[in-house]
């Protein structure tokens, strides 16, 4: 039997039932798409669920607030995938009609739409014969077929893509492309995989020389920045605090947050002569503490941020800048924060 047609029927007695699995309507496959980008099922999940609930077509979430979709968001991080989730449904909904392009090609002019979900919407949707290649994939190829090119090199990403051309099904292109994702997800995993009941074993390269553990080749990822974020959580009259909307291409922009102060060495003495701290007090008498003895260490793809939250009492506030607003305590839960925020804001404004 071939290789598309072993992974076929093996998909088809495994498979895990997704609601995403049970349309061919290119707006819920696109979210879903998106969504699991970077992101496990488990977790992608609940949010596809949430945002299918809330947004059920392309046109309600075109005529969203961006702070809607990037609070429903919160917590799935990656949150350029909500902003680009959200102009590309404006562009569908206002420019197309509604009507999502039917090939991979016009597909890949999306914003956020990329190879991977061009191919997985045009060949789920629209059977047309283009071959995903994700993490899940790359593993299976570069396991079955002892490929040691880095699956996140050029030459690699070229390859990799080539060898998925020669594969699929051209019949049931669908099919096979969920089939080798989800035989990548369940059956040949990162670790430990299950090679013993494996349907392909007799033929896997890497099987046959004892490097299941060494397949797929990745490239050193870059350094880790460390940075050092303090942020000062106001507590006016024991009712009201001040955030912020971060602005700029680096992280989490579009999100809310306290003012901040980023620098490794702060200390109490120090935010007192800050000038983001001086501005915004109206009179000396105030009182800083800090909530956390230890600072919080939140880890993204390529930086460590070492976080303090500093709470600071006082009875008022001189004028804000534009930038910065008062909102009650009751009311912080409903701006859009990233995790690390939102954790603190649902333990401190309960």
């Amino acid at each position: 039997m071939k290789f598309h047609k072993k992974l076929i029927t093996w998909y088809l007695q495994n498979k895990r039932s997704m609601p995403w699995r049970e349309t061919t309507d290119p707006y819920r496959i696109w979210l879903s798409e998106i969504m699991l980008q970077q992101t496990r099922v488990a977790q992608g999940l609940p949010y596809y669920l949430s945002f299918t609930k809330t947004f059920p077509t392309v046109f309600d979430l075109a005529n969203a607030k961006e702070d809607e979709v990037l609070k429903l968001w919160q917590g799935l991080g990656y949150y350029s995938r909500a902003r680009n989730l959200h102009a590309t449904a404006k562009y569908v909904a206002h420019e197309l009609g509604g009507v999502f392009p039917d090939n991979y090609k016009d597909l890949l002019k999306l914003k956020g739409v990329g190879d991977y979900t061009a191919s997985a919407i045009a060949s789920i949707c629209y059977n047309e014969v283009v071959p995903v290649v994700d993490g899940n994939v790359y593993r299976v190829l570069s396991r079955y077929f002892g490929v040691k090119t880095p699956i996140n090199s050029t030459a690699g990403i070229k390859e990799f893509k080539e060898l998925a051309v020669t594969l699929i099904d051209h019949k049931d292109p669908a099919n096979y492309n969920q089939a080798i994702m989800e035989f990548g997800a369940l059956q040949c995993k990162p670790k430990k995989p299950y090679c013993i009941v494996c349907p392909i074993n007799e033929g896997c390269e890497a099987l046959k020389t004892g490097k299941v553990d060494e397949l797929p080749v990745k490239l050193k990822k870059q350094k880790i920045k460390k940075r050092y974020f303090n942020y000062l959580v106001f507590s006016i009259n024991n009712n009201k605090t001040i955030i912020q909307q971060r602005t700029g291409n680096g992280i989490w922009k579009g999100l809310y947050e306290f003012p901040l102060i980023e620098d490794e060495k702060l200390s109490i003495e120090t935010i007192k002569t800050n000038s983001i701290f001086k501005n915004l007090l109206v009179n000396k008498d105030f009182e800083i503490v800090p909530y956390y003895e230890e600072p919080l260490v939140h880890k993204l793809s390529h930086q460590h941020l070492y976080t303090r939250f500093y709470i600071i009492k006082l009875p008022e506030v001189s004028e804000i800048n534009g930038v910065q607003k008062t909102v009650d305590f009751q009311e912080v839960h409903k701006y859009p924060v990233p995790i690390l925020l939102g954790n603190f804001i649902d333990e401190f404004f309960k």
